[in-house]
């Protein structure tokens, strides 16, 4: 799959979701787990979230815990509670928005390859919002593992970082 598709397989998802149940911010972040980072592949805001950019020391535990360890969806209902995880929320506030939705993207072995973030207003988010997320994942799981896995989560260093030797003739 190339990025363009990628692009589009993500897309197709933002567009599900913003029926139902709602978006008003939308991204894709790919799990790297060497650098305990989530890089940005795709998003609804690229001004604001422009893509490439990665968070890594202001992920909270709490939400490291439910959505990177226990591979759980992760719910913050109210801005309080989004306040509590996200360094960002002000400029997340500054959007519209005051509740989010993590969803992550599980591999065929369990492992997380990505996340997609939903966000809304505050209290726009239940429990049946989750449970909507989820499933539009699950029904999509294949071309969004896909999607992630387009996109190279190890840079590749080169065997000698040597200067070529130079002729001596």
């Amino acid at each position: 799959m190339s990025f363009m598709e990628s692009d589009t397989t993500f897309q197709q998802a933002f567009d599900a979701l913003q029926q139902d149940p709602g978006v008003v911010l939308f991204t894709a972040l790919q799990w790297i787990p060497q650098r305990s980072s989530l890089k940005r592949l795709f998003t609804s805001h690229p001004a604001e979230y422009p893509v490439g950019g990665e968070k890594t020391v202001e992920i909270s535990p709490g939400w490291l815990g439910t959505v990177i360890e226990d591979k759980k969806p992760f719910l913050a209902a109210d801005l309080d509670a989004l306040k509590e995880v996200f360094a960002d929320s002000g400029l997340i506030q500054q959007l519209g928005c005051g509740a989010v939705i993590n969803v992550p993207v599980l591999d065929p072995d369990s492992n997380v390859v990505g996340v997609l973030a939903l966000l809304d207003a505050e209290g726009k988010y239940t429990q049946q919002s989750v449970d909507t997320a989820v499933a539009l994942v699950n029904a999509n799981q294949a071309q969004l593992i896909q999607a992630f896995e387009a996109h190279p989560t190890e840079v590749k260093v080169p065997e000698s970082t040597e200067a070529p030797a130079k002729d001596t003739v």
